[in-house]
């Protein structure tokens, strides 16, 4: 075996941190429990368990590093992003009602705005950090030419061929794979930029999750403006 597939071994040796990911999930559900919001607190309350429960699990059964994967370990990640993505959007499509009508507070429409902007942020990180490539597991463990087809590429995917220093971390020299905060970095900027930034869809479930956050992020903004400068009139 060559120096270089050696190397690359020892990379792939080292999976991806638990907890990155997971204190992002627990920021998202305390800015969910605790921020003012639309949806009622039970119901709230009954999300942010749930979601707990299913944190507690998956902690159990991947305590540090994410090495080993199992059917419904795989399927309670899934479920995990997916569910609160879904609550958030609910949060969200009443929070656009109440902008759109203006009633109730504005300090608290303002901070039930923040909320579902933030949780949006984290619950897309989480999706697109799930589905991508098979997932945080398959992309640590198995040989990329079995690896899913990718959603996204990244500038690493195609820094092979620049100057030495940045090719060095390149996906082809280093074997690179995407981490979470690789995915909530560019989550983040979609949905401030409402637009792809350094990171491109390739496939069309990606294309559409990040249509509707950054659908979402604008639309949300637009609303607050909107109420902002009807209080200033």
């Amino acid at each position: 075996m060559s120096d270089t597939e050696t190397e690359k071994e020892a990379r792939r040796a080292q999976p991806e941190h638990r907890w990155p990911a997971v204190i992002a999930t627990v920021v998202a559900l305390a800015a969910y429990a605790l921020l003012p919001s639309v949806v009622p607190l039970i119901e709230r309350y009954a999300v942010v368990g749930i979601c707990l429960l299913m944190i507690v699990a998956l902690v159990i059964y991947n305590p540090h590093h994410l090495t080993r994967e199992s059917r419904w370990s795989r399927r309670a990640e899934i479920g995990l992003s997916l569910f609160i993505l879904v609550a958030n959007q609910v949060a969200f499509a009443e929070t656009v009602i109440r902008l759109l009508n203006k009633r109730g507070n504005g300090y608290e429409l303002l901070l039930a705005s923040l909320q579902v902007w933030l949780t949006n942020v984290i619950a897309f990180a989480l999706v697109f950090w799930v589905l991508d490539r098979g997932g945080p597991v398959a992309r640590a463990t198995v040989p990329r030419p079995k690896l899913a087809l990718a959603d996204f590429r990244f500038p690493q995917d195609e820094d092979h061929d620049a100057v030495v220093e940045v090719a060095r971390g390149s996906s082809k020299q280093a074997d690179w794979v995407p981490n979470y905060i690789d995915y909530f970095y560019f989550s983040l900027s979609n949905s401030m930029a409402f637009s792809p930034t350094d990171t491109m869809p390739l496939t069309h479930r990606a294309k559409l999750l990040m249509a509707l956050e950054s659908f979402a992020g604008f639309l949300l903004l637009a609303l607050v403006i909107a109420r902002a400068v009807s209080l200033i009139g």
